[in-house]
């Protein structure tokens, strides 16, 4: 197989000692996934990951993911892959690419004790605060580009209010998207209309978060389910094996949005939790953070109900009608 010669350009490789050849899969359904290996001048060997996709829908993907890891990346290195770049074949301008660090994953057995665990590098993203977007005098909720979780391109339009940001972002937005795949469905639209007037002012309002004083917007992974952690070295420099995250659909976010996900699939222990809230303490008032974390759950299972339709939807109607029967009065 080929390297096409906007990958080699990106890459700057030497096309008569690189080859590709099949890798693992792609993260969502529509991708497919290689591994580049190429011999440099002085004689070391380089690998990278690669995924391709046709269409308009893994262009977006690809610019969105490259964004996310490289946003990741720039906080703790050592907790994602590096993205290189992204764009169309030049052979084939229909077909997109995106080139990372390639991961070497291996077994939880193989990490390093020395290492920073999950939990803390986890907690190190959490803690800092997100860059100022372009044209913003202070950091802002959104992302700049548009990610996607499994193959839902999210809306990530800035918003300087969390509570607004989710309402308009993430609710709402999904709502058009699973009413367009499964059909208007009156209930579901009545309740995410009441968790959305009612619950999320009362539960993660700006003025009710943190004494008051809202939230600062953090990087998240913002796909984070066991499925996309694993132990694993990046790139061909060698070193300890560690605990690494792959396949974000990052924003700019209140902090628990991460743990939505996290509690829905499970994967993630006690003691997982226990380093992390050590490090990264849960947000004022803690007495609500399990109904928080339910509430940035009900998104995951919307859009999960949106691509798979099926018993999704309970889910999601059992979260809504428990958190306006508490929170809704």
């Amino acid at each position: 197989m080929k390297l096409d010669p906007a990958v080699i350009k990106l890459l700057d490789l030497d096309p008569d000692t690189t080859t590709v050849s099949s890798a693992g899969g792609g993260g969502c359904s529509s991708a497919s996934t290689s591994k580049i290996t190429s011999k440099l001048a002085d004689g070391t060997e380089r690998c990278f990951f690669m995924k391709t996709g046709r269409g308009n829908d893994a262009a977006v993907m690809f610019e969105g993911e490259h964004a996310s890891l490289n946003a990741i990346h720039d906080v703790v290195h050592s907790l994602c892959p590096q993205s290189f770049g992204y764009g169309p074949f030049s052979s084939q301008p229909s077909t997109s690419f995106l080139v990372t660090d390639f991961l070497n994953l291996t077994s939880r057995s193989a990490a390093k004790s020395s290492a920073l665990s999950l939990a803390a590098k986890l907690a190190k993203l959490h803690t800092t605060p997100a860059p100022i977007p372009e044209g913003y005098d202070k950091p802002m909720f959104g992302f700049p580009a548009t990610t996607c979780c499994g193959d839902t391109p999210q809306d990530n339009s800035y918003k300087s209010s969390w509570a607004d940001f989710y309402v308009d972002n993430r609710l709402r937005f999904i709502l058009r998207r699973a009413e367009k795949a499964n059909g208007t469905d009156k209930e579901l639209h009545n309740l995410i209309e009441a968790t959305a007037s009612k619950v999320v002012p009362r539960l993660i309002g700006d003025d009710h978060l943190n004494n008051g004083n809202g939230v600062t917007p953090v990087v998240v992974h913002g796909d984070l389910w066991s499925g996309n952690a694993s132990i694993g070295t990046i790139g061909t420099k060698g070193g300890d094996a560690e605990d690494v995250v792959y396949d974000s659909s990052a924003c700019y976010a209140h902090n628990e949005y991460e743990l939505g996900i996290m509690k829905m699939f499970g994967g993630f222990s006690g003691s997982f939790l226990k380093e992390y809230h050590e490090l990264c303490p849960k947000t004022e008032p803690v007495e609500e953070y399990e109904d928080r974390v339910k509430l940035y759950g009900l998104y995951h299972q919307l859009n999960h109900y949106a691509l798979f339709g099926g018993g999704y939807r309970s889910g999601a109607v059992g979260i809504m009608k428990g958190l306006v029967k508490k929170y809704g009065g």
